[in-house]
């Protein structure tokens, strides 16, 4: 077993990717319990309260380590004209469902870097894994967090990301490649880097000087053989973990994941305002087309596309839907989470002996 590994006591070198949104308290604990590292996604809670508790929550099923993840995307600048313009253009599906488009945006999902109660329940709690998305905490929060002891992880997208998190301070690099599904850690949106996970993966283990964690299409112990030997010291996983009953994944999420043949996935940023992967479906198709306007800002966007979506369900359409899922879904099993791990870990074994 590697460094990282025994840092946190792993008996397996894999991760579930923390997918706010679809993981669950249960997910993360099952996972961890079962040798691996679970994750938990403060992205989607608005209160630093309910983080705190949802912590409380954590320690109290599990002595094992968690990963608690943060979004550090910058703040939207309010832009009501192109907010407008937007709506606008989904107006129609709005009312195609009987329904109203909102009348306004706001940010649904604060950033980290503007969250000074959200970073006083961290420096209290001390979890031993905290990781970065969309981005790195501000100089101060980065300080603050370092002096918890916590082991530090950057999710980022190409070398110039890696090279800028190695010189912040970070702990060890998540490369996320093209592969994965949802939204991806890109710090700059508009830049698209393109590169799969393994190219990745090797280029970060070549060119810097932390531990890598390979991220994106891996969805069994083949996929994690390959990651290791690319150079990496552990796969994250998140398509893989989605139809696990412990997922918050709806019903039609998870029948749609498990479709055979598997459905297409996709990168659009018609639903968030961010660039993400997921099953194709009418949100692509019809709303992401030829001559749109410019979609609104991340996480603006996400309050319209939520709205659809709601509208959509009480329609009984079915067409409208988050579903993020990576380029290996038509390998995703339905297996509880730590029988998943330990499958994973066999599978592992297999490959590699």
């Amino acid at each position: 077993m590697n460094a990282f590994c025994e840092h946190l006591g792993l008996l397996h070198p894999i991760i579930q990717a923390p997918m706010a949104g679809v993981s669950t308290l249960a997910l993360a604990a099952a996972v961890s319990e079962a040798g691996a590292l679970g994750s938990f996604a403060t992205g989607a809670i608005s209160s630093a309260q309910v983080v705190a508790q949802h912590l409380a929550e954590l320690q109290a099923v599990t002595t094992k380590p968690i990963n608690v993840n943060l979004f550090c995307h910058a703040p939207a600048p309010e832009d009501a004209a192109h907010d407008a313009r937007w709506l606008t253009h989904l107006q129609p599906f709005f009312a195609a469902l009987q329904s109203d488009a909102p009348g306004s945006l706001t940010e649904i999902y604060p950033s980290f870097i503007t969250n000074d109660a959200l970073l006083a329940v961290l420096v209290q709690a001390k979890p031993r894994v905290i990781s970065f998305h969309f981005g790195l905490p501000t100089a101060t929060q980065l300080t603050a967090l370092q002096q918890t002891g916590a082991l530090l992880l950057a999710c980022v997208t190409s070398p110039t990301e890696a090279h800028v998190a190695e010189a912040a301070g970070v702990d060890v690099l998540v490369a996320q490649g093209i592969e994965a599904g949802g939204h991806r850690g890109t710090f700059d949106q508009s830049v698209e880097p393109g590169i799969t996970t393994l190219d990745l993966t090797r280029q970060l283990v070549q060119e810097c000087r932390l531990p890598v964690i390979a991220a994106g299409g891996i969805m069994d112990g083949a996929d994690l053989a390959a990651a290791l030997r690319a150079g990496a010291v552990a796969g994250q996983l998140g398509t893989a973990f989605v139809a696990c009953p412990e997922s918050a994944a709806s019903a039609s999420y998870r029948a749609a994941l498990l479709q055979q043949p598997p459905l297409p996935t996709s990168l659009t940023d018609v639903i968030s305002g961010r660039p993400a992967r997921g099953l194709v479906n009418r949100f692509m198709q019809d709303i992401d087309v030829p001559g749109r306007p410019p979609v609104a800002a991340y996480s603006r966007a996400y309050l319209a596309g939520k709205a659809l979506i709601t509208a959509a369900q009480q329609a009984g359409e079915t067409g409208f839907a988050v579903q993020w899922a990576g380029t290996g879904n038509s390998r995703a099993r339905a297996l509880p989470a730590a029988e998943l791990v330990r499958t994973l870990a066999l599978e592992l074994q297999q490959a590699t002996a």
